[in-house]
């Protein structure tokens, strides 16, 4: 679409131009004479907009959340619900639109973060300390020119690491941060930066976590009948964290491109609180884990209308689980996983509008355990996605069609002999298509739409865990409608300096869900079974306002809201009282929501947050037994800003769960009342 603009600086610099030409054509100065130009009117395009924007949290807003790790900030996007265990170093997974956690990506600069042994991605283990931005996107992320396994994914989460930027003059940032509070933390980080030159730089980061995680909780429990069982206050034990993370990034540009690699390290021993049953208070599980990968990313624009991105990955994880309680089950396992991956996309542009884009990516997953009769599986897949983007006046629609080929091999084991290898192989096309319009152009409201079917393969417990996987799994299929439509408006001289509202409704189906069921009499032995099948439908809404007031204040606010009925259609005959047929599934709540206020003045910057979560069913047997009530927290903090010499210094304070709400978000894994964190950050 093209737009008329006045563009008073390029006058400016066509004045310079005539003064300077006339001085060479006559010899002499004429920079005391008056020069006349007209208006010059240059047409351009619209910048280019997603077809289905990202909900996004940066800068001051992502600083300003009372968040910990990046699972505590996602909880403020809508239509996510955060399984949280408890504690600073409790486990915290994502689940989008009631999909499964394991339909998500995670992406970090650019590649996937992968754990094929149970597909979940720990978000707890990830800091924001070196976080700029997070994104989340349904469907997938509106950018045809990226890596295959971008396309597939039922919802997306994307993590951009800062960046580093060099004040004029300077050619190195120096930055600590320490920060203490309530639980006994103490987690100190530095950053360091430093530019090589005007096309490369560097950046390390290092940050160390320590907390013992006892906090006191309220315990009350209370029979189907409404009597009170008991209501007692007790101390949350075992939930201490040790955890070092090391990550180096080096950045490069160059004409028409850039590059860039990056080393990570993280390692960790935690406690496992556990549940609070039967009167245990403590429990002894504990874990740890050592995560590393190394990855690059290479972009060039080769033609006027050819572009290539390579990228590249190598993993390597460690995973000990270890439960000395022998009245349930001594376990003692390790487990190693490897992943190699490449990818190598490349965009032709057909015409001005239209783009085509074949990426095309190999991945490699190994496991290795101490488990006794263990199948030691390794997975090859490979992924080819064709897309395309067009661009029509005011219309805009992409879609892709992604193949996906996975071949596993493994082996049969008895007493530790193998008794047979085993090459397992499948081959699918999944399609999506998106679009977006809009109607007027002097306003910008866009009507979207989307549809995707995409699947998630078994992971290698679900497959091989021994005495429990089942080798005969099938993938597990999602189908996904959105329509919506999202309002903008920007205005940098009014008080009113920028509004954004969007809403959403959808309807999801996932299919041969994978769940565990029994597996004969044994308390502790379940099986892994295609039998879920589940229908979702939703609505999300969100809307974001700025203000800026008189006296250099400027406020900043946002609102969120989600509705979900997401219901269990696994067996039609399990429709009695206390059956879970059409029930609402495991821990979704029906009404779900937040809300953000930020002020700023001068140095000084306060921050209040909301979260609420309504109530919900711990099984899909919506019985009075398994009811959960909602639960919601308020968060306050303030910061202030100063210069100590030619230091830049910053204190924040935090108040977290105001009120002092007890709740769980999972049944029996109380979450911490009110708790405080002092902040400092100094640059240099």
């Amino acid at each position: 679409m093209k737009r008329r603009l006045t563009l008073w600086g390029l006058v400016c610099w066509c004045v310079v131009c005539c003064v300077a030409q006339d001085a060479e054509s006559v010899g002499s100065s004429r920079l005391d004479s008056m020069q006349y130009l007209k208006n010059v009117t240059v047409y351009g395009t619209k910048p280019y907009a997603e077809v289905i924007p990202a909900q996004v949290l940066s800068g001051k807003q992502l600083e300003g959340l009372n968040s910990h790790s990046v699972a505590d900030a996602i909880r403020y996007f809508s239509g996510v619900q955060i399984k949280d265990y408890g504690g600073v170093g409790g486990i915290k997974t994502v689940d989008m639109r009631s999909m499964g956690s394991n339909h998500m990506g995670v992406f970090y600069d650019g590649i996937q973060l992968g754990n094929a042994q149970n597909g979940q991605i720990d978000l707890g283990k990830f800091s924001l300390d070196n976080i700029e931005e997070i994104s989340l996107y349904n469907g997938q992320k509106s950018e045809i020119f990226q890596p295959a396994r971008d396309f597939g994914s039922a919802g997306s989460i994307y993590l951009r690491t800062r960046r580093p930027k060099f004040a004029p003059g300077k050619s190195d940032n120096l930055n600590v941060t320490m920060r203490t509070g309530s639980f006994g933390l103490a987690n100190p980080s530095v950053r360091w930066e430093h530019k090589f030159s005007r096309k490369v730089s560097l950046s390390l980061n290092a940050e160390y976590t320590y907390a013992t995680g006892q906090y006191h909780f309220r315990y009350r429990k209370m029979f189907s009948d409404g009597v009170v069982a008991w209501d007692t206050t007790a101390v949350r034990k075992n939930g201490d964290i040790y955890a070092l993370r090391l990550e180096g990034s080096v950045h490069g540009v160059m004409p028409d491109g850039r590059w860039n690699a990056k080393a990570y390290y993280y390692d960790s021993e935690k406690g496992i609180p556990g549940a609070i049953v039967n009167n245990v208070w403590k429990t002894a599980q504990r874990q740890w884990d050592r995560n590393f990968f190394a990855q690059g990313m290479y972009q060039q624009k080769i033609t006027e209308k050819y572009e290539l991105l390579a990228s590249a990955k190598y993993a390597r994880d460690y995973m000990r689980y270890w439960n000395p309680d022998t009245t349930l089950m001594y376990i003692n396992n390790k487990f190693w996983q490897d992943e190699l991956y490449a990818s190598v996309a490349n965009k032709y542009t057909l015409a001005r509008d239209w783009d085509v884009d074949l990426s095309v990516d190999y991945k490699w997953n190994y496991l290795n355990s101490t488990l006794v009769n263990f199948a030691y599986p390794t997975r090859h897949t490979v992924l080819a996605a064709l897309a395309t983007a067009y661009t029509w006046q005011r219309l805009k629609g992409q879609a892709s069609l992604l193949y996906t080929h996975v071949n596993d091999r493994y082996t049969s084991r008895s007493g530790g002999t193998v008794v047979e290898r085993h090459n397992k192989r499948l081959d699918r096309f999944t399609p999506a298509v998106f679009v977006s319009y809009q109607p007027w152009a002097q306003y910008d409201l866009n009507i979207r739409a989307f549809y995707k079917r995409i699947f998630r393969m078994p992971t290698f417990n679900d497959l091989y865990y021994t005495d429990m996987g089942n080798a005969s799994l099938r993938p597990e299929y999602a189908t996904q409608w959105n329509l919506g439509l999202m309002y903008q408006h920007y205005n940098d001289m009014g008080l009113l300096s920028a509004v954004r509202l969007s809403a959403d409704a959808y309807y999801n189906i996932v299919t041969d869900k994978i769940i565990a069921v029994p597996k004969g009499t044994g308390q502790y032995r379940w099986m892994m079974m295609n039998i879920g099948k589940v229908k979702i439908r939703g609505i999300d809404l969100a809307a974001r306002m700025a203000l800026r007031l008189p006296g250099n204040v400027l406020l900043e606010g946002g609102l969120t809201y989600t509705y979900q009925r997401a219901q269990d259609y696994t067996n039609p005959a399990d429709n009695k009282d206390g059956g879970t047929y059409k029930g609402q599934i495991a821990y979704v709540p029906w009404h779900s929501g937040s809300a953000t206020l930020h002020g700023a003045w001068r140095d000084l910057d306060l921050n209040y947050s909301f979260i609420y979560v309504g109530e919900r069913y711990h099984t899909s047997a919506n019985i009075r037994a398994n009811h959960e009530q909602p639960w919601y927290t308020h968060d306050l903090s303030a910061s202030y800003s100063f210069r100590v010499m030619k230091l830049q210094c910053k204190v924040t304070g935090e108040v977290n769960n105001l009120f002092n709400q007890q709740y769980d978000v999972i049944q029996n894994y109380p979450m911490p009342g009110r708790n405080y964190k002092l902040i400092l950050k100094v640059d240099i």
